[in-house]
This record gives structure tokens, C-alpha cells and sequence, in this order.
């Protein structure tokens, strides 16, 4: 039974990994070990840690986990789910069930060309959307475009999310600078608002709300703090900029 236990703490860990709700990780983990036979689950998670304890009649066995890095990937979460369903309802062997969370851990994420095309459109859209031209649309979408690329480096470096969106923003925001510096747009702000949004931690105030909502108060403000802090650092990157371009002029 320890072997299964830490294979249903693994599917847990793996759903905040992808950015699952705590309720959700918590519900499932406790269905999960009541239906391969442990009486009793205790399981507390935060953002950053999972604490599980399960208790059988002779023992009861403890896991700790330290989560450091999330992403989200809803199709990855999907397949966990129905693991952890298939795991409550059928009830497979531990070779079968540690197979198939293998097997979805395999699976890759979405690839990069996917997530580039994302931006150039999110990106041009917005811009669109509060009141730019086609011209400032395509300005956007190149910014876009090289974001996503500037993040995708910043990831790989393992730069702390904070700094990562300051620069995010200044990069944003040096970009519809230059543009308008050149004469290609006549205005700035439309770009800016446009990329901006491509930066926005929607899926982190979303999760955080909701985990308020349902009672999980710590995760719920931590949560809320961190999107809260990211934005500032947002703000915090545009500001920096413009002081500079302030500094110069002068």
C-alpha cells in the first residue's frame, strides 16, 4: 500500500504542478487513497508544499512535497483527472496506474510554435480590441511574438516570475517605444495594453479566487498575493522605462 500511496501523492502533486486548485488536489487525493483502502486521509497543501498522511489498521505512512515551479497545462491536468477517477471507480493494479501516470507525464507540452502563434494573435487582437489600427495590430504582434521568445528564455534560466514580468513589460514597452520612435505608429499605448495582457496572471488570481471561495484561505491569499505582486511588477517594468526615456529626454 506505501507504493500506491506515494503514486496517488505523485498524481496529486503532478495536478498542482498544472495547475489544478487546492480543493481540487485535496478532493482527489482523499477519494483516491479511501479507494485503495486507507480509513483515514489528512492532506494540507498550499501553493508550495503538500503535507499527506494516511493511516491504515496496522500503520500510516507521511509524505512531504516541496512544489517550486507551476505551469499551467489544462490538458495534462485533464488526464490526470480521469486518472484519479478511473483510479476511485475500477481500481487498478499499481503497475497499471503507475504506467499510465508515466504515460501522461511523457506527454509534451505545448510546443513552442503553438504558443508563439498564441501571442502574435492574442497580442494583435487586443490591441484591436481597445481601439487600435491594423497597423498598430501588426507592431503588436511582432512585440508578441519576441515576448513570448524573451519568456521562453526566462523560463529556461529559472528567473523568479516577478523579475520575469518586470522585464516582460519594460521589453513591451521599449518595443512600442521604438515603433513609435520610428514613425511606423503614431501612438504607444494601444501596443502596450495589447502585450500587456499576454502578461496578466489571470490563471493565478482565477485559482486563487476560487480557492477563497471554497474555504482554503492560506492558498486563497497566497494565491491573490502573488498575482497581486506580479502586477506590481508589471507596473514596476513599464514605470522603470519610461523614468529612463524621462531621464534621456531631459
Amino acid at each position: 500500500m506505501q507504493n500506491y500511496f506515494e503514486l496517488i501523492v505523485d498524481i496529486g502533486e503532478n495536478m498542482l504542478l498544472a495547475g489544478a486548485e487546492v480543493h481540487r488536489v485535496e478532493d482527489s487525493i482523499e477519494r483516491m487513497c479511501t479507494a485503495v483502502g486507507f480509513y483515514r486521509t489528512d492532506v494540507f497543501i498550499i501553493t508550495s508544499c503538500m503535507f499527506v498522511t494516511v493511516y491504515a489498521k496496522d500503520t500510516n505512512y507521511t509524505q512531504i512535497r516541496r512544489i517550486k515551479t507551476m505551469r499551467t497545462d489544462f490538458e495534462r491536468l485533464h488526464r490526470l483527472n480521469d486518472l484519479s477517477r478511473e483510479i476511485c471507480s475500477r481500481h487498478p493494479t499499481f503497475d497499471e496506474a503507475s504506467s499510465r501516470l508515466r504515460e501522461i507525464k511523457s506527454v509534451k507540452h505545448i510546443p513552442f510554435w503553438l504558443e508563439a502563434l498564441s501571442n502574435i494573435l492574442a497580442a494583435g487582437g487586443f490591441t484591436v480590441f481597445f481601439g487600435g489600427g491594423a497597423t498598430e495590430a501588426l507592431v503588436s504582434a511582432l512585440i508578441g511574438f519576441l515576448l513570448c521568445n524573451l519568456v521562453f528564455l526566462l523560463d529556461r534560466v529559472h528567473l523568479n516570475k516577478i523579475f520575469s514580468k518586470a522585464l516582460g513589460a519594460f521589453f513591451v514597452t521599449l518595443g512600442a517605444y521604438g515603433a513609435m520612435k520610428v514613425g511606423v505608429v503614431a501612438g504607444m499605448d494601444k501596443i502596450i495594453i495589447g502585450n500587456i495582457m499576454l502578461l496578466v496572471p489571470g490563471v493565478v488570481f482565477t485559482n486563487g479566487f476560487r480557492d477563497l471561495l471554497l474555504g482554503d484561505s492560506i492558498s486563497g491569499w497566497l494565491r491573490l498575493s502573488e498575482a497581486l505582486i506580479q502586477t506590481l511588477a508589471m507596473a514596476a517594468g513599464y514605470v522603470t522605462f519610461m523614468f529612463l526615456i524621462g531621464g534621456i529626454a531631459a
